[in-house]
Formats: structure tokens, sequence, C-alpha cells
């Protein structure tokens, strides 16, 4: 049979058509009027995605160096932070944080687990320059409680800065940033905008503009507030993928689309989107007979984290989908690697890619006797009541 590949990643996610023409067709300059109209009207779209009202700086890079240049603008070396991890996400702000100079206070969970309140609580002392956290952490398919989080921090009236790492949990998850009193809100273009990877964006309170002007770590290429200042004038500080620019003007347009017109409704929609594809998944991999990763209440919509039967090793899995029908999905990460699969539902996922995987996953299931006495349509029946449920 015909083998199409099919993304089922949690980035790079599918690409949208619509943002794939918009940069073949993007040959501007970047120091034209054409490219500042494009470029301010996506920054002002990006606030609708994000939903804030503070200003949204784009970068050029992964979500990787959006991430460096939060520690980087907002702190300076010997201070002292706390830094959330419970996966391999979590671990790399730990490790941009050393690389700076920090003191990192570190509250670590093991993989497939969050962390307590009463956790963040006792370690936020007065010393605590700010709070480093992952809304959700693709790695492991659990997300976090950034409400709850930011609730301790107004509580013990914390000056930290809270920054969170949503880039899977935009798109995915609703996030309120002003309302919650977030400082920095970090997005990345291969995950629920549908665009490949390169571009980072970050949404940045008033307080944390604030900071800028006291911190003392190194930048350069990463400085926000050269963004900032090119950005009120349609312009970024160098030059920028024009390209992905124009794709990512496509993707807002085509979110906001879902909404009728309205990007906040659009956003929205894509939330539940990813919320009803990922209940699907859960429900068809428990119907087999599959563990989940994720606590129970805690599971992310970004990906859903599946164990493999006992004894085998998650690659068999991860090799059958793509052998057999080219389809990706990922293995675990870092010391979950052969110990779990990932099935992806961030951007452009919908009913029909959900259906596909949860039979291809059946397939392999039953052709390697992965499941021993696993029927056809076990977890395709399961799926389908959820959508069922949750679309009326």
């Amino acid at each position: 049979m015909i083998r199409k590949t099919r993304l089922f990643t949690p980035g790079p996610t599918p690409l949208l058509p619509a943002a794939q023409f918009a940069m073949a067709a993007a040959d501007i300059h970047h120091r034209t009027p054409e490219f500042r109209a494009l470029f301010t009207k996506v920054l002002s779209q990006l606030k609708d995605f994000v939903g804030t009202s503070n200003d949204v700086i784009i970068l050029s890079s992964s979500g990787s160096g959006a991430m460096e240049a939060s520690v980087s603008n907002l702190t300076s070396p010997g201070d002292r932070v706390l830094v959330l991890t419970a996966g391999k996400f979590g671990e790399r702000w730990t490790g941009i944080a050393k690389a700076f100079g920090l003191q990192a206070e570190v509250i670590s969970r093991p993989y497939g687990s969050t962390f307590s309140l009463d956790e963040v609580k006792a370690a936020l002392t007065p010393e605590i320059k700010a709070v480093f956290v992952q809304a959700t952490e693709s790695s492991t398919g659990v997300r976090h409680d950034i409400k709850g989080i930011a609730e301790v921090l107004k509580a013990a009236g914390s000056d930290a800065l809270l920054i969170v790492d949503a880039i899977t949990g935009l798109g995915t998850t609703h996030l309120d940033m002003d309302a919650w009193g977030v400082d920095v809100l970090i997005g990345g273009s291969q995950k629920a905008v549908m665009m490949p990877p390169g571009l980072a964006y970050l949404a940045v309170s008033e307080k944390a503009w604030a900071r800028m002007e006291t911190s003392k770590s190194p930048r350069y290429y990463f400085d926000l507030r050269k963004e900032r200042k090119n950005a009120a004038k349609g312009e970024s500080a160098y030059t920028p993928p024009v390209s992905l620019i124009a794709a990512l003007g496509a993707s807002l347009d085509y979110i906001a689309g879902q909404g009728g017109g309205d990007l906040k409704a659009g956003r929205a929609a894509l939330v539940d989107n990813a919320e009803t594809c990922a209940a699907m998944t859960r429900a068809a991999a428990t119907a087999m007979g599959l563990k989940l990763f994720a606590p129970v209440g805690y599971e992310a919509a970004a990906a859903t984290a599946i164990l493999p039967p006992e004894g085998v090793d998650s690659g068999v899995i991860v090799k059958g989908l793509k052998s057999k029908f080219a389809a990706i999905v990922t293995d675990g990460q870092g010391e979950m690697k052969g110990s779990l699969f990932r099935i992806a539902h961030i951007g452009f996922f919908d009913y029909l890619d959900t259906i596909a995987i949860i039979g291809a996953l059946e397939q392999v299931a039953i052709a390697n006797n992965i499941l021993p006495g696993l029927e056809f349509g076990k977890g395709l029946i399961a799926a389908q009541k959820v959508f069922a449920e949750h679309v009326k």
C-alpha cells in the first residue's frame, strides 16, 4: 500500500498548507514598508494568540533561544533562582541557569510526575529572583499547575519573576498570562502555530522589562530591549527569517478563521481541539490495555505519553508505526528512552488524524503480539465514544 508520511510528534508538528504557501511567496526585503506592515500585524496578532496586553517579541531561534534570552535578560551572575523540573525540558532550565552563573535551587520530581504547590511555597525564599517552569513537559506528557504556582508567588508577596516555557503549552492549554501574573511566556513556531522551526516568541510583562535595566548577565544578539525598540518601528534588530514571519501571519489568520475571524476565539478552539484529540488517545490506549504515564488530572493535551507493556521496548512500537505506516511518533527522552512513546496533538491535528494513529497502533500491537488477546477496534471504539461526547 501507499505510505504517506505523517508526523505525530510534539515538534516539529505538521505544517499548515497556508503557511507553506506564504513562505514560498515571501519575496520581501526586511527593511521595507511592506515588511514593516506585515511584522507589525503579526506582533499584534501574537498578543491575541498568547492572550496578553504585554509586548510580544519575536526572535530568530528555536524556543531554546527564547529560554536563554529570558535568563540572560532578567538575571545577574550569582542570583538565586528557583527551577521546577520534572522532565527533559525542565532540566534545560537548570542547564541554562548554571551556564549564566546563577545559584539554582531546584525542585526536581521524577519523570511522569509534577511538583506540589507546598513544595514551591517552601522553596520560595525572599532571595529568589526568578522562578522557571514549563507549562507542559512534552517529554513526559505532564501539565504543570501554572495558575497555582502564580498564586503561591502572589500569596507570598514574592518579587520573583515567573517565567514559563509554554512552547508546547500555547495552543494546547488555556493560559491567562495577565490575570495570573506570569512575567514571561515563551512560544515556538514549530508547535501550535503549525510552522517549521526557526522562530521563538516571548510575551514580557512590564515588571520584567523593568528588571532588564538592572540585570548584568551578558547579552548581545538576544538583547530583548533592542528587539522591543525596533519592534515599535515594525522592524527586528537583526535580519529576520522573512519567510517564517509571513508563514506565522498566515497561521495566525487561519487560527482566527477557526474562531469566525476572532483570534481569541480561534485560540480557544485550537486548545479545545487538542484536548479532544488527547482525550480520544488516552481513552483508546486505556481500552487497549496500555497505561498512561502522566498522573490523572495532569495529562497534557500537547502529547500523550504511553507506557508499553512490561518487557516491551517502546522503540518496537515507534519503529513499527514508521515502517508499516510512515507514522512518526516519538520515543521517550533522556532516562525514559525505550520506556514510553508519545503521540502528539498540538497544532494541525484533527479527528481523522487521531483515528488513523489509533488504528495504526492497533495494527502494530496485534502484528507484533505486543498486547496478546487485543482485538481490532478496541481502542477505536473508545476514541469514537469520547469524540461523540466532546463534539455535539
